[in-house]
Formats: structure tokens, C-alpha cells, sequence
């Protein structure tokens, strides 16, 4: 089996003062599905951004790692990945506002290894590796509204342990392992359902995870040159330009992250061993500080955010 993986401008609504349709605030909550806590768990953290806390979120239909997620303000899908030793569809359903867990329209194809991005539609699931056999092409489109599953452009090149991140029109997939660690990263554009070339990373990586707000998604590169990294990237949507952002807090892979239109909330994943290690991202000023903390060490997690002004609200 290949390593492990996983798998974000200011506003009223950041701290609560706007609601989402459903009646949640926007923009208040990260999920963190934590993934593999010794072994695969059903665990869910509830990160709040405006007081820095962590709390409980109800927890998934099963026991999973190395899954993906995408949302938009009221709902956070959640592609389980590797269920009971084997790949899977099943997709949950997360209501941010009244913090339950449903069925979603499962994926085309049993899968983990995945990642994601969104806007306030829709949901792209690049489904990494495919039913224990290999890596694919294939991405999903999930409609929030009616709950289902079509076919998406593909990636450039088969490919897995990737990582993603975007704004309201388009989604930046890094793509990871194709078929070894890579630099390269896709555009993919909602409206007219293309995928294209985006600058690439800075160096040959997979295993890592990304998040961002309207203008800038931050990659965190994950294993490097063979090494897990410290090393981030900072991906400008208008002028798809690739710049360095402030490093993490330590070497990590297979972690997770979500954010808000301020800062991103990078779960660090595997440091030396699994890790509650969190760092909190400030895009305006490039800065990296220590967030709250996981209920339980672990690695190979997704996370998705209720609402992020310009991305998914």
C-alpha cells in the first residue's frame, strides 16, 4: 500500500454577526475529521477561529483515514477514503448548523488518498487511488444543493496524496504523487468545467495539505525530497503566481487543513509520530503562531470550513 496521506478577506460574518441560510454563522468553524488516531476513528474536532477553542463535532458514519472534504457554508462533505482496511465511497454529510452527520451521495468509484476543493455550488473530489489498485485521473462533481454526484474534467496526469485549495471560480490541485513526489498543479474552473496548468510548487512533494481565502491559497508541501517539510507555498489566484509563505512550526506530512477569509488552520498530521500539533496561518501579514490543540494525536485527517467570503459564501 503507498504511504499515507490525507488530504480556506475580512468580514462581520468571521465573527459571527452574519448567518449562513441554515441560520449558522459563516465563517465561525473548522471540522477536522482527525483520521488515524492509532488506528482509523470516527473522531471529528470542532475548531472555533474568533476564540481559538477546540471542542467535539459529531462523529462519522465509520472508522476512516486518508479521506478528503470540501463544503460550502451550510454543509461539509466528507469522502471517508479507507473504511475497515478496505477503499471506499461513502461520502457524510456534516450540518454545521445543528452539528449532525448524514448520508452524502457517494463517490463514482471506491477511493482514499483524495482531495478537494469548492465553492458555494459545488464540491471537486480528485479521488486519488482507486480500489487498491491505482492512481486515477478521476474527479467528482458534488452539488450541494441536490445532493449528487457527476463526472468533473480530470487531472492532467494519474495521481494521489495530493493536496488542494481555491477561490470562488477556480479550484488549485496539487497533485502529488504521478506516480512519484511532483511539482505540478492543476486549474480546475467551475463555471466551464476545464482543467489547466497552475504554476507549480517549489519543489517535488505529496502529503500535504492546503488552505486559503479568496486570494491566495497556502500549500503546505508535506514530504520533501523524501523528508517531511516545513516548507509552505503561497498560491495567488490572480496572477497564478507561486511565492514562499511563512514555514510551520516543525517537519510534518499527512496532515489537514481549513480556514477561514483571515487565518487557515493547519493540523500538522505526522511529526515524528502522530501529533495534536495545529498552527494557525495569518494571511494578511504572512505570519504563523500555535492554534488549540487536537483531542487526540493523529494524522491522515481532512477538515472542512463553514464559509470563507469569496471561496464558498
Amino acid at each position: 500500500m503507498p504511504g499515507i496521506i490525507t488530504r480556506g478577506a475580512f468580514s462581520a460574518k468571521s465573527f459571527g454577526f452574519g448567518a449562513s441560510a441554515s441560520g449558522a454563522a459563516s465563517g465561525t468553524l473548522g471540522i477536522f475529521a482527525l483520521g488515524a488516531v492509532g488506528a482509523s476513528s470516527t473522531t471529528r474536532n470542532k475548531y472555533t477561529y474568533a476564540c481559538d477553542t477546540n471542542g467535539t463535532a459529531t462523529a462519522a458514519s465509520a472508522a476512516s483515514r486518508i479521506g478528503s472534504a470540501a463544503g460550502n457554508s451550510t454543509l461539509g462533505i466528507f469522502a471517508l477514503g479507507f473504511v475497515c482496511c478496505v477503499s471506499s465511497t461513502t461520502r457524510n454529510k456534516y450540518t454545521y448548523a445543528c452539528d449532525t452527520n448524514g448520508t452524502a451521495t457517494a463517490a463514482s468509484v471506491a477511493s482514499y488518498y483524495g482531495s478537494a476543493a469548492g465553492n458555494s455550488t459545488l464540491g471537486i473530489f480528485a479521488l486519488g487511488f482507486v480500489c487498491c489498485v491505482s492512481p486515477t485521473t478521476t474527479r467528482n462533481k458534488y452539488t450541494y444543493a441536490s445532493d449528487t454526484n457527476g463526472t468533473a474534467a480530470a487531472a492532467s496526469a494519474a495521481s494521489y496524496a495530493g493536496s488542494a485549495a481555491g477561490n470562488s471560480t477556480r479550484g488549485i490541485f496539487a497533485l502529488g504523487l504521478a506516480p512519484t513526489a511532483s511539482t505540478t498543479r492543476n486549474k480546475y474552473t467551475y463555471a466551464c468545467d476545464t482543467n489547466g496548468t497552475a504554476t507549480a510548487a517549489s519543489a517535488a512533494s505529496s502529503q500535504g495539505s492546503a488552505a486559503g481565502n479568496s486570494t491566495r491559497g497556502i500549500f503546505a508541501l508535506g514530504n520533501a525530497g523524501g523528508a517531511p517539510t516545513t516548507t509552505r507555498n503561497k498560491y495567488t489566484y490572480t496572477c497564478d503566481t507561486n511565492g514562499s509563505a511563512t514555514a510551520a512550526s516543525a517537519a510534518s506530512r499527512i496532515g489537514s487543513a481549513a480556514g477561514n477569509s483571515t487565518r487557515g488552520i493547519f493540523a500538522l498530521g505526522y511529526v515524528n509520530g502522530a501529533s495534536t500539533t495545529r498552527n494557525k496561518y495569518t494571511y494578511a501579514c504572512d505570519t504563523n503562531g500555535t492554534a488549540a490543540a487536537a483531542s487526540a494525536a493523529s494524522y491522515a485527517g481532512s477538515a472542512a470550513s463553514n464559509g470563507i467570503c469569496g471561496v464558498n459564501v
